[in-house]
């Protein structure tokens, strides 16, 4: 079975156990203050495995699972069988650090999503295929464009911060993506997407 598949599934059980279980919801998801007090390092990963609600959660998991496995074989290739796990982990870790220094005194602030890992597997898939089509509610644009308008909303989104949704960790991990993806192979990838870049395809 492939890691994505691992993920997807170890996220979806998580997350439909903590729909009806506090206690494990309450033990898992993103609060600063048991970081920040209490040591719970855990949290900085394990906040990615519960979800607020169905349709949280099939969103970010179908983005994953169409993404995720293109995005696997590259790392596969690049950094061996765990190359993905690796980058994945790093996404749940660096989207979330922001958020945490800036709420580690808050005991009301929460956060919980695999948003940010499932940004910088969408934007790493970008610079590898930026022409690809991608189907965004039912309308087909090309990946670059996509990610262009999704940075360009989230970054509106987190200035506003009216909504509860964590934009921020959407910011950061694209922004991770983008940057793990090339570091890991900075001639391959750059030009890579550079020539795509300059044979645009609709």
């Amino acid at each position: 079975m492939s890691t994505t598949l691992i993920i997807l599934a170890i996220t979806c059980v998580v997350s439909f156990i903590a729909f009806n279980n506090r206690k494990v919801m309450d033990d898992l998801i993103l609060w600063p203050p048991a970081i920040s007090r209490h040591k719970e390092y855990h949290r900085l990963v394990s906040y990615g495995l519960v979800h607020a609600d169905v349709g949280h959660l099939l969103f970010n998991m179908l983005t994953l699972f169409f993404f995720g496995r293109y995005m696997e074989g590259f790392y596969t290739s690049q950094l061996g069988a765990f190359g993905f796990a690796l980058f994945y982990i790093g996404g749940l870790v660096v989207s979330i650090l922001p958020t945490y220094l800036r709420n580690r005194g808050n005991p009301n602030y929460r956060s919980l999503g695999a948003s940010g890992a499932v940004s910088a597997v969408l934007f790493g898939f970008v610079l590898l295929g930026p022409w690809q089509r991608i189907i965004v509610f039912v309308i087909p644009m090309p990946a670059i464009i996509y990610a262009a308008l999704y940075t360009a909303y989230s970054m509106y989104m987190d200035k506003r911060g009216m909504d509860g949704v964590n934009h921020s960790a959407h910011l950061w991990g694209a922004a991770y993506g983008v940057l793990f993806t090339v570091l890991v192979n900075p001639p391959l990838v750059l030009s890579n997407f550079l020539g795509q870049l300059l044979q645009p395809r609709f």
